[in-house]
């Protein structure tokens, strides 16, 4: 196998387990004055019944790691705690199924797998993460874009996550999910931003099963 082979699981895990800059197009993200405690209280609520309120999501997500290669694909969620990433080219899939996060490498045969608690998405997949005990809001310094960043104290080797939010009155709670940026222990930055979503339709959990490539496995995996 390749050194190159050998490094894209890697690199890819990194994509959606950990962590480049997100830029939004309604201004940057800079530092503004600390806001008043019962505003960040408001917005950290806000954020946490905005995700627990999510049942099902669907759209699409461009991707870009801290070199600035860019991947794209579809995304589905569905609560609690599956989501399905399909890079489109048919050879990677990202799939958490409830429990578990896993990358499917279909070119090199590979399957990697993380707990979800252990990963920065369990800041969206874990129903039992509140994020008013774990995020702190982000000055953003547009009062259109809400920003917190969930991180467990207690395992800084989990890494961290920023999600970022733009309000919208016909989004759960108000705020809708612009993208995230994630980062690992080791400082690796990767950002999703998500576009054209799509809320509340069926999403079969057929959907979060995937066949494994490694040699002797049978069948779809759950």
């Amino acid at each position: 196998m390749s050194t190159a082979m050998t490094k894209r699981p890697l690199r890819f895990a990194r994509a959606l387990a950990i962590g480049a800059f997100l830029s939004l197009p309604l201004g940057s993200l800079s530092i503004a004055p600390l806001q008043a405690q019962t505003t960040e209280d408001a917005d950290l609520a806000a954020v946490n019944r905005a995700i627990r309120s999510l049942s099902t999501l669907s759209g699409n997500f461009t991707q870009t790691d801290r070199n600035g290669q860019v991947q794209s694909g579809k995304i589905l969620l569905k609560q609690p705690g599956k989501i399905r990433f399909d890079y489109g080219v048919g050879d990677l899939l990202i799939v958490a199924d409830g429990r578990s996060l896993y990358m499917i490498d279909y070119q090199v045969n590979q399957v990697q797998r993380w707990p979800i608690r252990n990963s920065p998405l369990g800041a969206l997949l874990d129903p039992s993460r509140d994020l008013t005990r774990y995020g702190k809001l982000v000055p953003t310094g547009d009062t259109r874009v809400v920003s917190i960043e969930v991180r467990d104290p207690q395992h800084p080797e989990y890494g961290a996550i920023s999600l970022i939010f733009t309000r919208k009155p016909s989004a759960p709670a108000g705020l809708e999910l612009y993208g995230w940026i994630a980062k690992d222990a080791q400082g690796n930055r990767t950002s999703i931003r998500l576009t054209d979503l799509r809320y509340g339709a069926p999403i079969a959990d057929s959907a979060f099963r995937w066949r494994d490539p490694r040699p002797g496995a049978l069948g779809p995996r759950h």
